[in-house]
């Protein structure tokens, strides 16, 4: 809880300073969407993949006119589907995160964007989810912080409402000494105020 907190300062913080430099292009947004996402490399079979949500908040301070830095925070429901494993039943990996990315994005034609950057993902649950089961079993085998690239594309409509999609690729190990790795795509809209 206190990563979380001290995300949240950050990203006040660090837009209060760029709406001071940049007050009349200076934009603070809410979005939302869906996550398609699954675990990929050698050291796990391909699961199959979980769909779920994100939702969060973001800002974009201009530096020209064709590029803009993009800073976020948002809840992301992550993690794969079981179907019929070695116990003959389905179940359901569930990685949430604090998803914190810092984007480049470079505007094409007016109101299409292609954006890039790093992204930090903070874990903030890691459970099984058995259909029939009473309660999700809690494990904590998959590391606290995944470091991420992701890049996409966004339309911006009259420079407020936007819809985007983007993939994200992880590059740390999720569990120490396997060669697994977060893999999603997303897409959604949000609102610019």
């Amino acid at each position: 809880m206190k990563k979380v907190v001290a995300l949240l300062i950050f990203f006040t913080a660090g837009s209060s300073l760029f709406a001071q430099s940049w007050s009349d292009k200076f934009q603070l947004g809410v979005k939302g969407g869906v996550n398609v996402s699954t675990v990929t490399g050698d050291g796990f079979s391909d699961p199959d993949h979980r769909t779920s949500f994100y939702a969060g908040l973001l800002a974009e301070a201009p530096i020209t006119e064709t590029f803009s830095l993009q800073p976020e925070v948002f809840y992301s429901r992550q993690g794969y589907d079981l179907n019929e494993n070695n116990d003959g039943a389905d179940a359901e990996y569930q990685l949430d995160y604090i998803q914190v990315p810092v984007l480049l994005k470079v505007y094409l034609i007016d109101g299409l964007n292609i954006h890039a950057g790093p992204q930090f993902g903070f874990k903030v649950n890691e459970d099984i989810n058995f259909p029939d089961a009473e309660d999700d079993i809690d494990t904590d085998a998959v590391r606290d912080f995944d470091l991420q690239l992701t890049s996409g594309l966004e339309y911006k409509f009259a420079e407020s409402f936007f819809i985007q999609a983007r993939y994200t690729y992880g590059f740390s190990e999720l569990v120490e000494d396997t060669d697994v790795h977060n893999s999603y795509f997303s897409a959604g809209i949000g609102y610019m105020f």
